[in-house]
């Protein structure tokens, strides 16, 4: 079922938008066209391959590209909304124009509607003074604390029509912004086979026709990491099993390495710059409200990693070079690089 917002819910996105900074955003039916700007938006729905578009007004293609990434949030409590102090005072400080938020937005166990209480507690009042767009990955708690409930996603893809920064369109989904091309994946669903193929098959065609200079990948899982979550393939120390992550590393390396630049995950509680693999730069970015510990199961090499401190990194694409900063939650500088597309695919 092609999920579309009715015409009051287009109307408020569009009236909330533009008190958000002049930015528009439009649902339209297959076939049609709408040109706002140079930010775009794409999402395939699971069950069918109609395609929605989303249009907003960003700057011209040779303009920076500003964003923070960051995961795990989804608490309520007070590390998150200090990590939120500290992505104000940066982005009045640095310039952001959005967020990227890597899944579990609400632990434990997700939402149970569209009004449900969480989105105000664990969302909207944490991020009140935050007046840019949170583009939204699902995580595991999102469809529940341990047995899956797929039909959750629906109540957080809905919740689009009613907030000023969240926006989640459909389980995956693109967008770009000047010379970067965003791609958000669902690796809950990827790592159980719940539409396996159907995300594999928009991802390729996605890909196929991008034309964006920089590829950016986010989701909730990592592909790499030395949190306790750990590899793709290998995660919490199995190796077989969906929950071990197979079909997430298939699908990495078939389509993901050397082809998507950058890719933000969370899931682990850590933050971590990781030297890239197989033609791809992984960020791990899940400490937006608590921390769990490194477990270094596969000793991936990096440059930078923690598992004290939540927070969060700001980005700036320029050109050719992307800078990554990780701050802490009380806005302290930890790490900061600057690499360009040759350093990543080597």
């Amino acid at each position: 079922m092609l999920r579309r917002c009715p015409v009051y819910a287009v109307s408020l996105l569009l009236a909330t938008a533009t008190a958000c900074g002049g930015e528009s955003s439009t649902s339209q039916t297959q076939g049609e066209t709408s040109e706002t700007g140079g930010e775009s938006t794409t999402g395939t729905d699971t069950d069918t391959d109609t395609t929605d578009t989303d249009t907003e007004t960003a700057g011209p293609i040779d303009e920076p590209v500003r964003f923070i990434a960051f995961g795990d949030g989804g608490e309520g409590n007070e590390a998150q909304y200090a990590v939120a102090d500290a992505v104000e005072q940066i982005c009045a400080d640095r310039g952001c124009d959005f967020a990227l938020y890597l899944g579990d937005n609400f632990y434990d166990d997700g939402v149970v509607s569209v009004d449900d209480q969480q989105f105000q507690d664990k969302f909207e009042l944490p991020y009140a003074d935050i007046g840019f767009r949170f583009y939204i990955v699902l995580g595991n708690h999102d469809y529940g604390a341990v047995i899956p409930e797929w039909d959750k996603s629906e109540y957080e893809i809905e919740y689009t029509n009613y907030s000023e920064k969240w926006f989640l369109p459909n389980e995956w989904y693109s967008w770009t912004a000047g010379n970067v091309e965003f791609f958000a994946l669902d690796t809950h669903r990827m790592m159980l086979a719940e539409t396996l193929q159907e995300q594999r098959d928009w991802l390729a065609g996605a890909l196929a026709a991008s034309t964006a200079k920089w590829k950016i990948g986010l989701a909730h899982h990592p592909y790499i990491s030395n949190g306790a979550h750990g590899n793709a393939g290998n995660y919490e120390g199995l190796n077989s099993t969906f929950l071990a992550g197979g079909n997430i590393k298939d699908t990495f390396d078939a389509q993901v390495c050397g082809t998507i630049n950058v890719f933000f995950s969370g899931h682990d509680h850590t933050r971590q710059w990781l030297h890239p693999t197989c033609g791809t730069q992984f960020i791990v970015s899940g400490a937006a409200a608590k921390t769990t510990d490194l477990e270094r199961r596969n000793n991936n090499p990096v440059d930078f990693e923690d598992d004290q401190k939540e927070g969060f990194m700001w980005v700036e694409i320029i050109g050719e070079q992307m800078t990554g900063a990780f701050y802490d939650r009380d806005g302290n500088l930890d790490f900061e690089k600057t690499i360009t597309l040759a350093d990543i695919s080597g």
